[in-house]
């Protein structure tokens, strides 16, 4: 993400990153008002791992980041169903590497405008937040796609294999951009 995000990537004039930061609307910044304010940090990045996910019709691309929020591994892609089948596979994945906070890329037009594609992550980011109680922010993911299917032709992954590896590393590129952005607002 850091090409994507380096490059300033323009929406109606603004780059990424500020479009980002009017899209999540759920950041919270540390309370100064916080008695111990160590308690969930350590130094200024929150202690506990990041959900990333490349939501599909057919599959969730699926990332987490390390408990201090700094880098992102992809892991094993999820095939859609249903939406129980789907949400019974985020709870465990949610249970198992205890995540704080779900990161969802958001489908965005070039132009920056938001479509039906949005519209329906904007609705799947609302059921995350009710089901599992946890802060849900949307990330601009435009080119993550393309970025994701650029990196894996520079492997010696074959043809098949890659296919099935672009929601990973499409999710991974997600989770990376969000961390480092939210790295540079602390």
């Amino acid at each position: 993400m850091a090409g994507l995000q380096g490059t300033g990537f323009p929406h109606r004039g603004m780059p990424v990153d500020a479009y980002n930061r009017a899209v999540d609307s759920d950041l919270s910044l540390p309370n100064s008002d916080d008695p111990d304010p160590d308690h969930s940090q350590v130094g200024t990045r929150p202690v506990g791992r990041v959900l990333g996910l490349d939501v599909g019709s057919r599959r969730i691309g699926v990332a987490i980041s390390d408990p201090l929020g700094i880098t992102a591994q992809g892991l094993e892609t999820l095939q859609r169903r249903n939406k129980r089948h789907d949400f019974d596979q985020l709870k465990r994945v949610i249970r198992q590497y205890e995540v704080k906070e779900i990161v969802v890329g958001l489908p965005l037009r070039m132009s920056g405008a938001e479509g039906i594609q949005s519209d329906k992550m904007n609705i799947f980011a609302e059921e995350l937040r009710k089901r599992f109680r946890l802060p849900v922010h949307l990330w601009d993911e435009r080119l993550t796609s393309a970025e994701a299917n650029r990196l894996l032709r520079e492997t010696d992954l074959s043809i098949e294999k890659r296919g099935k590896a672009v929601d990973r590393m499409a999710a991974i590129l997600i989770l990376q951009g969000w961390m480092e952005f939210r790295g540079q607002q602390r």
